[in-house]
């Protein structure tokens, strides 16, 4: 076999051995620490980068808050909460339980409030192993990409149907270079 044979052959093996990899895993419970920091961090951001002439409209008036999610869920909750310490605090607005109290109501769509994972790089697969999950991998040189993602738009007026808002997100991220025994921590989220 030529040099050049034994190198292509090499390479072919080494190709079918390492996987170059992307892999993106939507994480719908907050189990850790991590992932519930991530996400109401995401959320802080979200609400606190809100600029709008009709939320500034908002001074001295009885506002409800009325959002939809995809489910109702404890994170729901907290959006909504953390929306309205805004609305009051920033914009003068008073939130109140009932449309009929309000003078204006906010209707939200949450399109997002979860966290992901993204997973770049080279690993070898482990599931063909007896005994080891069929995702199981060692990483090779890998970017592992941690993320809390909040997104939303709203309508805000008299009737919770007027002035529709862009599209706000907010992303909060913690990154690592995964190596084959040990992860490096690139990034992380301390709000000190």
């Amino acid at each position: 076999m030529t040099p050049i044979k034994a190198r292509l052959l090499s390479a072919i093996v080494c190709t079918l051995l390492l996987n170059g990899c992307s892999t993106r895993d939507l994480q719908g419970t907050l189990g850790g620490s991590t992932a519930q920091r991530l996400v109401t961090h995401s959320i802080d951001d979200l609400v606190t980068q809100l600029k709008d002439p009709a939320l500034d409209a908002l001074e001295k008036q009885k506002v409800y808050i009325n959002s939809y999610f995809l489910n109702n869920s404890p994170i729901k909750d907290y959006a909504d909460n953390r929306l309205a310490i805004e609305l009051e605090a920033r914009f003068g607005a008073e939130v109140v339980a009932s449309q009929a109290d309000a003078d204006r109501v906010m209707t939200v769509f949450y399109n997002s409030l979860a966290t992901d994972i993204d997973n770049f790089g080279i690993t070898v697969p482990l599931g063909y192993i007896p005994g080891m999950s069929e995702t199981a991998s060692l990483n090779v040189i890998t970017l592992e990409k941690f993320h809390g993602v909040a997104e939303m738009y709203y309508y805000v007026g008299p009737n919770g149907t007027e002035n529709r808002s862009k599209v706000v997100q907010a992303k909060v991220k913690t990154d690592a270079l995964g190596l084959p025994f040990i992860t490096i921590p690139i990034s992380n989220i301390d709000r000190h």
